[in-house]
């Protein structure tokens, strides 16, 4: 797998550190997608059917839906790159998170289902991150209003997913 250089600020949100400050700046954003794979499968997949529809506050997502999220999220950021790094000019409008959320129907899903679209998507956004030129990722454009390289967008989904898994071994479990 190519290496994909961590991106410097600037090259993204001043919101996007949180996520981009949680990997290590190893130029290795492939393998820690691969890493985080394996990772939250094994997470999700050792939790009582119960523990995946827990609320830690009210409000607040269970499980199915953070991890629905983490696939929306994903999507979306794929998407995003596959635009700039093609020389789209078209801002790219933003997304209600809640909003997707509370119409996902995730908590409705087999755990099993959604698992599947992850791994689906996961090794989707690696192939597609794995066959931009060194060129493509360094290209930016705006999306909700704010630019971003396509590389950080790549650095912003693997630290996003560390993120939410962070939280439910913190509030969850």
């Amino acid at each position: 797998m190519k290496l994909v250089d961590k991106p410097a600020p600037g090259e993204y949100p001043d919101y996007a550190a949180m996520y981009i400050d949680l990997l290590p700046n190893d130029g290795l954003l492939l393998q820690h997608l691969l890493k985080n794979l394996q990772a939250t499968k094994d997470l999700v997949q050792s939790l009582p059917a119960e523990k995946l529809l827990y609320r830690y506050a009210e409000n607040k997502w269970t499980i199915k839906e953070v991890l629905v999220h983490i696939i929306d999220d994903e999507r979306i950021y794929a998407y995003r790159a596959l635009c700039f790094a093609r020389g789209e000019k078209t801002p790219l409008p933003g997304f209600e998170q809640n909003d997707y959320a509370a119409n996902s129907g995730a908590n409705e899903r087999d755990v099993n289902n959604i698992i599947e679209e992850y791994e689906a998507v996961r090794r989707s956004t690696i192939a597609l991150f794995n066959g931009f030129a060194d060129a493509d990722l360094v290209k930016t454009g705006i999306a909700n209003d704010r630019k971003a390289s396509v590389r950080a967008l790549g650095w912003h989904l693997a630290g996003h997913e560390l993120h939410h898994i962070n939280l439910i071994k913190e509030r969850y479990l």
